[in-house]
């Protein structure tokens, strides 16, 4: 039977438990891949970015986001104003990535694509993983997606944490950090609620396949 734990990831013993935890594989003596998944807005990216911090040169980020389709080819297939929608990424592109993270060539550094927020687009090569790195974080909404070229991205984590925030906070926060990348407010809460809520709705459906719940603040401060 699949076992679950909690964390309380709101307190600083939470995240304290967490970095623990995420040395732990990197102390494992292979190279391991540690999934960070949850909605549009859970605080994603952020927790990522306080592990690898904390794991200093132990550990190398690699957002899912850097498979991100670029603009030009969204508007050929119609999908632009889907954007984060999952067809709108390169699923097996990514989990090419991920297998060549797993068994890391011993000499040579992989580069991973970044996804640049001023520019809306991918920038392919940003991201250096050096072959002695024990840990890579990867972050995204489709880490836990069953089906289509999603399918086999679960099998190549060796841990998957879901971070489960209060819906109204995360949607005030997704409407804020819209606003900050230059759109308009109404225009943000449109996509919200047209977009990103249903991308929300898809990556809940894995919940119950991630090995940790990471439960965050109910309240913004």
């Amino acid at each position: 039977m699949h076992r679950m734990d909690i964390v309380d990831g709101a307190s600083a013993g939470g995240l304290a438990a967490l970095t623990d935890r995420a040395r732990a594989l990197a102390e494992t003596g292979r190279r391991r891949v540690l999934g960070i998944v949850g909605p549009p807005g859970a605080g994603k990216s952020t927790l990522a970015e306080r592990l690898v911090a904390a794991l200093d040169k132990r550990a190398a980020l690699v957002p899912m986001d850097g498979f991100h389709l670029a603009a030009a080819e969204l508007d050929r297939l119609g999908r632009a104003g889907r954007k984060g929608a999952p067809d709108t990424f390169d699923a097996a592109g990514y989990a090419a990535l991920l297998r060549r993270l797993r068994d890391p060539d011993p000499v040579h550094t992989v580069y991973a694509p970044a996804f640049d927020r001023s520019l809306e687009e991918p920038v392919a090569g940003a991201l250096p993983v050096p072959p002695d790195v024990p840990l890579v974080v990867t972050e995204g909404n489709y880490l836990l997606l069953d089906d289509g070229p999603w399918a086999p991205v679960r099998g190549l984590l060796d841990e998957v944490w879901f971070l489960d925030l209060d819906p109204d906070v995360r949607v005030r926060r997704l409407v804020d950090r819209h606003v900050r990348h230059g759109r308009p407010r109404l225009f943000a809460e449109e996509w919200v609620a047209r977009s990103d809520e249903a991308n929300a709705r898809l990556v809940e459906r894995g919940r119950d396949r991630a090995d940790l719940i990471v439960r965050l603040p109910t309240a913004d401060g």
